[in-house]
């Protein structure tokens, strides 16, 4: 459950108030402000606040106070502009707020990121909820013989049933430690026992990678979209993925404009370096090049041949 029911309840009140602004407001994104879209089997992200929207960054770009009688396609049309030329400053102007519950190894992925604001729940000063991540059966997959940061087959059978039941079992047995070393309530913080337990700081020590954290992450817009452009990308892992892949969703609600011209010129896109387009330029001539004469080193010269559709 990747609520618990008192943020459910948090929500729902949260979702029942109204206020009255003279700010920018986007309303797809007021549609889902503060709910919690799942991710993974305990996770979840959420907009808990936002400031700007595509105008913003019209206006950051013109520095202009006033919209005035342009239309919706040439605001659109500087976007793009600035987008494809990496124009970054204005989309600084526009900053978005999300609550993420996440596991600790994802979280250690996701801080390596430094361009944000972030406040982690701390387990010095409260117990962390007895959830652990495991994987889909699909998500099993032995080490990749080609990259060494990888995937490579879904296991099977026996195998993957095993591996599970490690997994389960061990993140389980050091939950029971923890608790007990800890040996309070852990809603109400009462000793449930005549003993006095282990420091929260020191008996967290013990716990695994997969156990769920939670923070409060702000970013601006510009971040936003380059960590997007990196953890959504197929290469990423997969549990860092589908974050990203979630919070796509709310991009394009917050910006549409800005979200299409990131899908054109990052999501969609490819960067070639200047022996690669000079490859591309031979080819466009006619001339059969080969990897040896390509100037290429060999996992350059595979990248542009799958990205071109051609065999390797």
């Amino acid at each position: 459950m990747p609520l618990t029911p008192g943020q459910s309840e948090e929500i729902e009140r949260l979702r029942a108030e109204s206020t009255q602004t003279r700010r920018a407001t986007v309303p797809a994104l007021e549609e889902i402000l503060y709910e919690a879209i799942p991710v993974l089997d305990h996770g979840f992200v959420r907009v808990v606040d936002y400031m700007g929207d595509d105008g913003a960054v019209v206006q950051a770009a013109r520095v202009s106070y006033g919209r005035g009688t342009r239309q919706v396609r040439e605001d659109a049309g500087l976007i793009r502009y600035l987008l494809r030329h990496r124009h970054t400053t204005p989309f600084e102007m526009c900053e978005i707020k999300l609550h993420v519950k996440l596991p600790i190894f994802v979280a250690r992925q996701w801080i390596r990121h430094r361009t944000a604001n972030v406040n982690e729940y701390s387990a010095r000063y409260s117990v962390l909820d007895r959830e652990f991540y495991l994987p889909a059966p699909e998500q099993l997959a032995a080490q990749s013989t080609a990259n060494r940061q990888g995937r490579g087959d879904v296991l099977q059978g026996d195998e993957a049933r095993d591996v599970l039941e490690v997994l389960k079992a061990d993140a389980t047995r050091a939950f029971d430690h923890y608790e007990a070393m800890l040996n309070e309530d852990a809603e109400g913080g009462r000793l449930v026992e005549d003993r006095v337990g282990l420091a929260r700081e020191l008996a967290r020590i013990n716990l695994p990678l997969s156990a769920y954290t939670q923070w409060y992450w702000k970013v601006d817009l510009h971040n936003f979209m380059h960590f997007l452009a990196l953890r959504a990308d197929s290469h990423a892992q997969y549990e860092i993925r589908v974050y990203a892949d979630a919070m796509i969703s709310v991009l394009e609600r917050w910006v549409p404009a800005t979200f299409a011209a990131f899908r054109d010129y990052r999501l969609d896109a490819a960067e070639l370096s200047g022996p690669a387009v000079a490859v591309v330029r031979r080819l466009l001539a006619g001339e059969a090049v080969e990897p040896g004469s390509s100037g290429l080193a060999p996992r350059e010269w595979r990248e542009l041949m799958q990205l071109l559709g051609r065999e390797a």
